[in-house]
């Protein structure tokens, strides 16, 4: 089996090694190829791969190149975890938003379209040479923004599935709350990806006891902290949000919080630097603890269980993973890209069957797939006005003044990489 990583050289390709080491019996990897453009950081991240496949026995082979066609010729699937612009792009999506009064946040409100207008273009570009090199090949995204980012790739006809870590991230969470293995754990996990909630938490199958009332009444202050939301929201829904829910219920509060301090790209950016001292050292055989503050936690354990399961009968049958919506959600279209738990297969993931929502859940999911559909738009057609309308429709924005001064900084701020502006 032959697998390629396209933005092998971020600094967290090291988490993806560590799981596909740990369990290669899941996914027994021979050929796992890193590209990036970027080969002084590939040297110093393939040199830490190799030696943590060979401190854990791992007989594959680690091979870097710059070439994209060369690096996914003949892979069975194909990874993106890339990042067009680097920390410095992202740093700006975190900044030019505050100056209108709306988050500054790399996936979500202005920002988020700004790195969906940057990203898309790439993302299919590199989605064609796998298709006229490989046609079989699976693509796995874990780049962001991951729903409009899949849905561009299905659009275009890609063999594509979206992946995100906040699901796992959970599963795990409350896995050690209840004392259990995290397998025991499935979430009722519904919505668009970074807008999700955990309507129920069930132990042994999808079927199970749902044991989120008793996790919020003995764990609802940790789970509340965690997510930086007041517990008395937590129980008056009654499920729990994801994280990114906080940029939509508490707004004002988190844009004067961001105003006060360096944006999170900034401490990124000063980690990946140490992090890539740290890779440098031949003595180092394992991830260092610092990744963990990096982001995206249990990644690789999420990347091995899908790609398993796509290419074989490895992994869980059931995963959370982006995909067509299909009438799953029936106040949304066929085609829009829900995060849900579905059937994985070699077919490719089919939703599970989802109860009525919550108008406080259904209208928010709405609302943001209208915005997605105006964004992918203006990623794939430009053009000024596409991207004053996405913003106007994005429900943390909604106001003339705020979208048109949004609009101008989002084309100045990113202009190199956009090739109608």
């Amino acid at each position: 089996m032959k697998l390629a990583v396209v933005g092998g050289g971020s600094t967290y390709t090291p988490e993806l090694i560590d799981g596909f080491a740990r369990l290669r019996d899941t996914l027994p990897i021979e050929e796992l190829v890193l590209v990036d453009p970027a080969a002084d950081r590939l040297e110093l991240v393939s040199g830490l791969a190799r030696r943590i496949f060979a401190k854990q026995d791992h007989a594959g082979r680690i091979t870097t190149t710059t070439d994209i066609d060369a690096g996914v010729a003949d892979a069975d699937a194909v990874l993106l975890q890339l990042r067009v612009g680097g920390q410095a792009a992202r740093n700006q999506d975190e900044t030019w938003p505050l100056e209108c009064g709306c988050v500054g946040q790399e996936t979500t409100g202005a920002g988020g379209l700004a790195k969906a207008l940057r990203t898309v273009p790439v993302v299919l570009d590199i989605a064609e040479r796998v298709r006229r090199t490989n046609p079989d090949a699976w693509i796995i995204d874990f780049t962001n923004p991951v729903g409009i980012v899949t849905r561009a790739l299905l659009q275009a006809g890609h063999k594509a599935v979206g992946l995100c870590n906040v699901a796992i991230g959970f599963q795990r969470k409350f896995a050690r709350l209840l004392e259990v293995e995290p397998g025991q754990v499935h979430l009722d996990h519904v919505g668009l990806n970074h807008l999700s909630w955990e309507l129920g938490v069930r132990l042994g199958g999808p079927d199970g006891e749902n044991v989120l009332p008793r996790l919020l009444a003995e764990h609802g202050d940790a789970i509340a902290d965690d997510l930086r939301m007041p517990r008395k929201l937590v129980d008056r829904l009654g499920v729990v949000p994801s994280y990114y829910l906080r940029y939509f219920y508490a707004h004002d509060e988190v844009v004067r919080e961001l105003g006060t301090k360096p944006s999170r790209a900034a401490e990124v950016a000063a980690m990946e630097k140490e992090l890539l001292e740290m890779y440098g050292d031949p003595e180092l055989d394992e991830k260092p603890e610092l990744l963990a503050k990096r982001g995206g936690a249990f990644y690789s354990e999420a990347a091995v269980d899908l790609a398993a399961s796509l290419l074989g009968d490895g992994g869980s049958p059931v995963q959370v993973v982006n995909t067509y919506n299909n009438g799953t959600l029936p106040f949304l279209a066929d085609d829009a890209v829900i995060e849900v738990q579905a059937r994985v297969g070699r077919d490719g993931a089919t939703p599970l069957a989802v109860p009525a929502l919550d108008p406080l859940y259904a209208g928010l999911i709405a609302n943001v797939t209208a915005y997605e559909d105006l964004a992918l738009e203006a990623a794939l057609r430009g053009g000024r006005d596409r991207v004053f309308k996405a913003l106007l429709a994005h429900p943390l924005i909604g106001q003339f003044d705020y979208a048109e001064g949004l609009t101008d900084r989002l084309i100045a701020h990113n202009r190199e990489h956009l090739a109608w502006a």
